[in-house]
């Protein structure tokens, strides 16, 4: 939904724009939608929602081709921050989420430019704001891991299914 007032747009962000962005990545192969809330790619602060289902696979990646902070913050449901080392090993775990009664958990993490991440979707209908300095190269946007297979391809939902049982054992380490 969108006001104007005094020639400003202002863009609103309610239940009936996460639901259909939900909806649209339940129906998208990729299991996950964004709606860019930056007008354009060359926009300074690049901002997005990013609804992402438990069956996405995000390939491993970083942002240090073209450096820059990648801020997540959960808007609704839980999901999980996994970082690598440079060879695809785990080295950290964050579950971030909107908090439930009995539920402490982080609501956003910053990633510095150089670790290799990936977001994995704990939760049905879970959707995050992201936020990147501008502008958009996508050639530039980021890095992706060599040694993690390409979204879509034959091997990537087993690699999602190895890295979620790597993440529940290195939890329970």
């Amino acid at each position: 939904m969108q006001l104007q007032w005094k020639k400003m747009t202002l863009k609103i962000l309610d239940h009936d724009l996460l639901n259909k962005i939900t909806i649209s990545a339940k129906k998208n192969k990729r299991k996950r939608q964004h709606k860019n809330l930056h007008v354009n790619y060359k926009d300074p602060c690049q901002r997005l929602l990013n609804a992402v289902e438990p069956d996405t696979y995000i390939r491993p990646h970083r942002h240090a081709s073209y450096p820059k902070d990648e801020l997540l913050i959960a808007i609704r449901g839980l999901m999980m921050l996994v970082l690598f080392n440079e060879s695809g090993e785990i080295i950290d775990v964050i579950q971030f989420g909107v908090g439930k009664p009995n539920r402490n958990v982080v609501v956003g993490v910053e990633i510095p430019p150089h670790k290799w991440h990936t977001v994995v979707a704990l939760e049905q209908g879970s959707v995050m704001l992201e936020v990147k300095a501008g502008p958009y190269i996508s050639s530039k946007a980021k890095d992706l891991a060599y040694w993690a297979p390409e979204e879509n391809s034959s091997n990537s939902q087993q690699y999602l299914k190895s890295l979620l049982f790597r993440i529940n054992n290195f939890q329970m380490k």
